[in-house]
Order: C-alpha cells, then structure tokens, then sequence
C-alpha cells in the first residue's frame, strides 16, 4: 500500500489525503456526540433523582413536629397527673411516684444521643409510649396519633424500653430462689395463707396469641387454632412469679415444651437447693417439698395435681378442694397479669423474638408493682367470705384471660409420687390436717 501511495501522481495522494481527513472529522464529530449523549442521558438521569427525592417535602411530617406542644405526653398526661390520680394511674397502670422511679432505673438505658440531624425522643415519653401499649395493647399506627412519633419509631422504641426493664427488674424482682432458706420462705407463705404445706410454687402455662410469622409455616399454629408462644409460670404464695420461660413455639405439644423447660430439668436433676423433706404439722413423716399444677400437668414427686374427676371419694374431694385453694394463685397472677396489661390479650404483631421481650417485661413489672404497690391488686384479686369461705370472684374475671396449655398426656406414673398423693388426701381429712369448713365446700 505505501509502495502504491508513492506511484501515484501528486494530484492523486492530494485527493486521498482529503478523504481521509474528511473521515476522520466525520469520526470525531460522531465520538463528540456520542458523549455528549452520554453526558445528556448522565444530566437526565441525576435530575430524576432529584426529582424522586423532593417528592419527600420535609424530613419530618410537620404535625409530629407539634408533639411538644398537642402530643399526650406533654399535655394529657401533664393534666392527668395534676387533676386526676385514678386516671393517670388507669393509663399507664402505675401512678406517677412509681412511674417516676421507673424512669430514674432505666433512664440511662433508653437515652439518646443529640445529632445534628434532630433531637432525641427523652426517656420519659419512651417510658410513656411502651407502658401506654403494654396498658392498652393499642396499635402502633393508633400510638403515632397520641404520641406524635412515627410507627416505625415506637416499634423500636417499645422493643428497646421492655429489653431495659427486664433488664433492670430482673435480678430483684424476678429471682428465682436457689437456696433452701428462700424455698421456706415460699413454703411458709403457702401454709400460712393457703394451709397448704411443703408447697414451693403453683405452676400454670398459657399461649400468648401472636400473628403468624412470615415463612413459619404452622410451627407456631397450635391446637386451639391460632399462633402462640407458651408461656409457664410458677406462682408463690402472694401471687409473684418466682419463675418464667416464654418462647416455646405453640404447635408443640405441651408435654414436649415441659420437658424442654428449664423448671422441670432443675426439679429432675435435683439442682433447685430444695430443703430436706420435712414432716407436715402434726405429723411426724417427712414429706418432700413440691409445686403444685393442675390437670395438665403430670404426676411427679415434686408435682401434686388433683385426682381424676369421676367417682371421688369424700377425702379425694377434699385434697381436690385443698389443691385447688392453693393453686388459685397461679390462676389469679396470670388473670391479673393479662387485665392489666391488655397487649397479652391481643394477637400481637412483632417478631416471636420481640414478643418473648414484651412478655418477660410484663412479668416482671407484674412483680415490680405487686411489691411496691399492693394496694392496687387488692380489687383485682379473688378473695374469700371469712364466714362462708366461698370464693369472691375478683375484677380481673371481668375482661379476657390468656388460653390454658392443653392436657398433657401421663404414662407409668411413679409410684412415690402416687403414694405421696395419698399421703396428702389422708393428712388434709384427718385431724392433723383438716379446716372445719372444708366439708362445705366439696
């Protein structure tokens, strides 16, 4: 090619020499718009965003701006707490003295840092907003109307305020005794109240409703046709919770999720720090110390329940009855627990991990005010007529309670446990043991 350009005469190299220059200002006008398209399309495409982005109008909706000034906490409950104490207190389910020493445990906990974006929602309204759900059970959506915060922003905010309670209440008001001095305590409380002796707790377990969580398919759909967790608690004497496990998934059987429980482990292998069996008054057999349950539950050494109900002789009718009198506190605890805090009775929409915390912070503010304000369960409560000793049904009977576990089902029942039984039916109708108004109330 090159010998062939130089052949040529020069008329002829002129000529190609233009073509070429030509094509190439043909290619560089092509290349300059090409990126000039490209940089267009880039304009184009950054401008839409722009636009996406100032179709959010503020950072914040102005009316939850106005919380200081309309929200609940800086205006109804600031009436309620100068003007109307029962009002308040039917609120958050707590009065202002204990919701302020509430605060001052868990203040540093729930605090939040000042950014230059905004300012932190204080704890005293995180506090606010979880007891108002814990109380009401009212949606988040329904909350972010009374409080003026976002949803999203009170379904981390409850979530974070019950881990801080749980955490903080715990190790006081929740403690379950590992000693054996601790146990007599417990004992002593169901013989002087209950005159039920060598009783260390009443066992009870209930579903707590939950909606269904995504992809779980029926692990958690149980027999009474919803989704649940399970809930067991062991009740002393004075209606506390000694004990609880929350967090076994509904569609287990409730045999399978006692096995499971921690209680029942410690009871099996002996590790509780239970005392020596000691003999009951007036007798001189010593009797191993045990809980008491209903129904549901087995026939352990360490677990009384009542006989079958069918064909009972006068004395089985009268531990039934003696049973039964001291395991209404079991029942009446979780009855108490649920009026007071509505949430339980409501098919509860957070994750089964976030549900388990609501539930564990709900005990344990359970015991907090049973301790520092006993006052307020004393309408609650069953109570019973000193001259006829029938049972006075308490306020908590009026709303919902929690769904019961299902009967579990019992096989080769150890022998010691069917004799202590028996040693307890023949102790409660002999004179060692008997009330005088028993016989009435079979």
């Amino acid at each position: 090619m090159p010998f062939a350009f130089m052949s040529m005469d020069h008329h002829q190299r002129l000529l190609i020499m233009l073509h070429l220059a030509w094509l190439i200002f043909l290619i560089r006008i092509l290349i300059a718009g090409h990126e000039e398209q490209q940089q267009e399309y880039k304009r184009t495409s950054e401008e839409q965003k722009r636009r996406k982005r100032k179709k959010r109008s503020c950072h914040v909706r102005p009316w939850i701006k106005r919380r200081q000034k309309f929200g609940q906490y800086h205006t109804l409950l600031k009436e309620l707490a100068e003007e109307d104490a029962e009002a308040y207190h039917n609120y958050h389910r707590v009065d202002e003295e204990t919701f302020n020493e509430l605060l001052n445990l868990i203040h540093d906990r729930i605090k939040k840092r000042t950014t230059n974006m905004r300012e932190p929602i204080d704890p005293g309204m995180r506090l606010a907003i979880t007891l108002r759900y814990l109380a009401s059970g009212d949606s988040y959506h329904s909350l972010e109307f009374n409080f003026r915060v976002p949803h999203n922003t009170i379904s981390g905010i409850v979530t974070e305020t019950c881990q801080a309670l749980y955490e903080e209440l715990n190790r006081e008001f929740l403690p379950c005794p590992t000693s054996e001095d601790k146990w007599l305590d417990v004992a002593r409380g169901f013989a002087r109240r209950w005159q039920f002796h060598n009783c260390v707790g009443a066992l009870d377990g209930k579903h707590v409703r939950i909606k269904a969580p995504n992809k779980s398919g029926t692990v958690f759909y149980n027999y009474k046709g919803y989704f649940s967790l399970v809930l067991f608690g062991l009740v002393d004497a004075d209606y506390n919770f000694l004990y609880i496990d929350v967090g076994r998934q509904g569609s287990a059987s409730d045999g399978g999720i006692f096995k499971s429980c921690s209680l029942r482990r410690r009871f099996d292998e002996g590790t509780l720090g239970l005392p020596q069996p000691t003999p009951l008054p007036g007798d001189d057999f010593p009797l191993p110390f045990y809980i008491i349950g209903d129904d549901a539950f087995p026939l352990k050494e360490w677990l009384m329940k009542p006989f079958p109900h069918r064909g009972l002789s006068k004395s089985e009718r009268v531990y039934n009855y003696r049973l039964s009198r001291a395991r209404r506190v079991v029942e009446n605890a979780f009855g108490v627990l649920a009026h007071r805090f509505r949430c339980l009775l409501t098919t509860m929409h957070q994750t089964p991990d976030h549900v388990e915390i609501i539930v564990m912070a709900c005990c344990v503010l359970h015991n907090y005010i049973r301790k520092r304000n006993p006052r307020s369960f004393y309408a609650l409560l069953d109570t019973e007529d000193i001259i006829t000793h029938k049972v006075i049904p308490g306020k908590w009977r009026t709303t919902g309670a929690l769904d019961s576990i299902e009967k579990m089902l019992t096989t080769n029942l150890m022998k010691r446990a069917k004799n202590q039984r028996e040693y307890l039916r023949e102790y409660y109708s002999g004179n060692c043991g008997r009330l005088e108004w028993q016989d009435d109330m079979i």
